[in-house]
């Protein structure tokens, strides 16, 4: 019997329900394409074979051949190999309309959503199993203090929601935390200087109790001022109080 090795965070989801609504969360059309990232034992795989597209399951632990290589064939493609190293441009191009569906490792939730960004592929959405907390502070909202940089970061190429909470009791093994599914759509926002947005968005969240006075003390502080009037904000504002819109607005006033 296959033991879950702790070193790749696994913990596989075995409820069907779960796993239909997941299913049923995702609307694919013919010729478009799904990653999934993290098959395990193919739970969810066999159920993404019914949208009979093109497949690309990336797995690192090659002790998965047994369950995951009978779903081979034409249109599913199984690579095993660890996904932060993998160069996505290799088996997509930007024409390929994808979708990506993963119960992924919740210790490099961050780092694999920021590999899928950076590929620059045409994802028009991510339904992914996160750890519950990691989703909550996701999809928070400006105003909220669970709102920071990541959220922030986020929303510049994808609307965020929380589709549903999935009991520790749903996987095998049982994890110590909760779960839920999010939802990333993409929304095509786009600014005239997407690095010095990038670096203002990272300095204005660098030390979230203080202002954004005290944190962005290096720019021109009027200019940022004329944007934030017309959100009836002021300078006494933290960066959470921003919505990423506000953020674009303020970079793009920037550099007039």
């Amino acid at each position: 019997m296959y033991k879950a090795k702790k070193k790749y965070g696994q913990n596989f989801l075995i409820d069907n329900t779960i796993i239909n609504k997941i299913i049923n969360s995702v609307s694919i059309n013919n010729n478009e394409k799904i990653i999934e990232i993290g098959p395990g034992k193919g739970y969810l795989t066999k159920e993404l074979l019914k949208f009979n597209v093109d497949l690309y399951c990336f797995e690192i632990d090659t002790d998965m051949n047994s369950y995951l290589n009978k779903y081979e064939n034409d249109n599913t493609h199984i690579i095993y190999d660890d996904f932060l190293n993998i160069d996505l441009n290799k088996y997509f191009n930007n024409n390929d309309i994808i979708h990506v569906i993963a119960n992924i490792p919740y210790y490099i939730t961050t780092p694999i959503i920021e590999h899928i960004i950076k590929s620059k592929l045409n994802i028009v959405d991510m339904t992914l199993m996160v750890q519950k907390e990691v989703a909550e502070r996701l999809c928070s909202k400006p105003g909220n203090s669970e709102y920071g940089y990541i959220t922030a970061y986020l929303n510049y190429y994808y609307d965020l929601e929380k589709l549903m909470d999935v009991s520790k009791k749903c996987f095998d093994p049982i994890p110590k935390v909760d779960s839920a599914v999010i939802k990333l759509k993409s929304n095509k926002k786009t600014c005239n200087n997407e690095e010095l947005l990038f670096k203002l968005l990272k300095d204005a969240f660098k030390m979230k109790r203080k202002n954004l006075r005290n944190n962005l003390k290096e720019y021109d502080l009027n200019k940022i001022l004329e944007v934030l009037y017309k959100y009836n904000l002021d300078l006494s504002n933290r960066a959470e109080d921003l919505s990423i819109d506000i953020f674009i607005d303020i970079v793009n006033n920037y550099c007039k």
